[in-house]
């Protein structure tokens, strides 16, 4: 599954874990259960007679395998979908569970089996310690689906103790070893998603990091380059509006020279807050491009909607001139403004160009003033 498609919060992710691997898990498991009870039934020593419950168990543990194949995962990873599929699916691995637990039970009891028994209980034993070691993701139904395995078996052996004493014992004591197996495992399950869960968390802020300017924190050049032809592609294939703003900060060089690069810095940051008051709607994406150049990807925004939103960038620049420690200078910017066409723009090139001419006539033509982007 694609990285950014992943849950990140510890209870989603907990989840979305827990389903993939209890899919992955279970997906050959229903095999086992239908070879064990065919073993048993043909070892058994008369399997002609025993032939009704043979094909009628047998195609109640092809069903149940059957079922567990279909249930696929759900493409949704949201908390209701994924506990939907769990309980669904946690259902068949019960289900399956009491089948075998009552089958063991009818073979202990029933003298036709006496040949095959031990092939019944051997495996039981295998069932319930895989069920132990490999579905303790959730305690809880694990705890269950072994007791569902286990005792109707223990319960035939009761019925004959004084016969069955020494097996009876044994069994009894697996199931307390695979209970105490089941809570380690539970808690190693457990550590182990949180480990994986930190990783992911160190990946995101890896990742935020490599796309967010340190300065400005607004997002860089790279974020840019990866987003903006994304934001072509799906204005072209759904004929949706895509603006660009560009805007540059008037006679920046002005300011690092006269008042240093540390009052520019501050320039800059002030800006970006700027930007953030104004261009504040969720869906725009805010970047630092480079030196004193920046720009507003506005996705599903027409141009006329896009130059409204600027020119109260102009005003506000006007009315509130930006406060930075140690200068008074009056901050101004040049911006160019364009929307995808797609009779005119082959890509995002050639819509940059357009609004990078834009910017580069409002430069030219005076500062301080906006340009819309020519045909």
């Amino acid at each position: 599954m694609p990285y950014n498609k992943i849950p990140h919060t510890t209870e989603a992710f907990a989840l979305w874990r827990e389903a993939q691997d209890t899919r992955t898990r279970t997906r050959l498991g229903g095999v086992y259960y239908l070879a064990a009870w065919i073993l048993t039934w043909l070892f058994s020593g008369a399997p002609a007679e025993q032939m009704p419950l043979g094909v009628g168990a047998s195609l109640v543990f092809t069903a149940l395998l059957a079922l567990r194949l279909r249930h696929r995962l759900p493409d949704e990873t949201d908390d209701l979908s994924l506990r939907r599929w769990l309980n669904r699916h946690w259902c068949l691995i019960a289900l399956t569970g009491l089948c075998w637990g009552l089958l063991h039970a009818w073979v202990l009891y029933n003298p036709a089996f006496s040949d095959s028994w031990l092939v019944a209980t051997l495996s039981t034993i295998a069932f319930s310690t895989a069920m132990a070691y490999n579905f303790s993701m959730d305690k809880k139904r694990a705890m269950l689906t072994v007791a569902l395995l286990y005792l109707p078996g223990l319960f035939a052996l009761g019925l004959d103790w004084h016969e069955r004493l020494g097996p009876l014992t044994t069994l009894a004591f697996y199931l307390s070893y695979l209970l105490l197996v089941l809570n380690r495992s539970h808690r190693e399950y457990r550590n182990t998603l949180a480990l994986e869960l930190k990783l992911l968390e160190q990946q995101a802020s890896l990742e935020h990091l490599s796309r967010t300017d340190s300065l400005t924190q607004l997002g860089n050049r790279y974020e840019f380059n990866t987003l903006f032809p994304a934001l072509v592609d799906n204005a072209q294939q759904h004929s949706a509006p895509l603006s660009l703003v560009l805007l540059d900060i008037d006679f920046f060089k002005r300011i690092n020279d006269e008042f240093g690069h540390a009052c520019g810095d501050a320039y800059l940051s002030a800006f970006a807050a700027r930007m953030r008051h104004v261009f504040r709607r969720d869906s725009d994406t805010l970047l630092r491009l480079g030196g004193e150049e920046f720009g507003v990807l506005m996705p599903n925004t027409a141009l006329e909607q896009a130059r409204r939103l600027a020119e109260s960038f102009i005003a506000d620049l006007a009315a509130h001139p930006l406060a930075v420690p140690g200068s008074s200078l009056s901050v101004s910017a040049s911006i160019g403004v364009g929307c995808f066409d797609p009779k005119r723009d082959a890509g995002p090139e050639a819509l940059f160009k357009r609004v990078d001419d834009a910017l580069y006539q409002a430069k030219k033509t005076g500062r301080n003033r906006l340009v819309l982007a020519a045909d």
